[in-house]
Parts: structure tokens; sequence; C-alpha cells
């Protein structure tokens, strides 16, 4: 098993599913959290090399830039309408992604 491959799809999961929490309970602690591991989810895609590596690292950067502006309406203008629609982006972002990473392991799959 590939430990780093596990901890790379780990954050990128966690990714999506701590931002469709913050869409279920609109709390902006939550929405931090969403952020942070988001932010996480993209350092850990510097520098991978894979096939569809570049797809995964802008999808991540979308999402990023969804997150933060949206924690900044929420914290800072007390727009949480704002900030979930910005989340809404975000989680669309991530659905990407994930469906990147499912592509890229069946074409890694297809090579053995």
């Amino acid at each position: 098993m590939d430990w780093g491959k596990v901890v790379y799809i780990f954050f990128a999961l966690m990714s999506l599913t701590t931002t469709v929490g913050f869409l279920v309970d609109h709390n902006t602690i939550a929405l931090f959290i969403a952020a942070s591991i988001n932010l996480v989810s993209t350092f850990l895609k510097i520098g991978v090399k894979n096939i569809l590596a570049a797809e995964l690292f802008a999808s991540s950067l979308v999402a990023d830039l969804h997150l933060i502006p949206a924690f900044l309406y929420a914290e800072l203008a007390n727009d949480m309408k704002a900030a979930v629609a910005m989340a809404v982006g975000a989680v669309i972002a991530n659905v990407f992604s994930m469906a990147l990473v499912l592509i890229e392991a069946s074409k890694v799959r297809e090579e053995f």
C-alpha cells in the first residue's frame, strides 16, 4: 500500500466532506476547518507527478479560492448567504477533484 497516496486522498476527501459539513451547519468554525484542510490538500498536491497532476492542483486551487473568501464573507461581512454560495463552488471543485482521483486510479490499474 502506498501510504503517501493514502494521506493525499484522505485530505482530498476530508476537504470535500468538511465543506459539505459547513453547508449542513452554517458555522464559521466549520468553514475555517474546511478551508484549512483544503489548504493542506493543496500543499500535498504540489510536486505530485501523476497523469492528472495539473488538473488536480488546479481544482484544489479553485476550492481554496472559494473557501477563503467564503470565510471572509462569513466572518468580516457577516454575509452567510454569500459564504454558502462560495462554499457550493468549492464543493463542485472538490467533487471534480475526486472524480479526477478516480480516473487517475483507473488509469494506473490499466497499466498493470
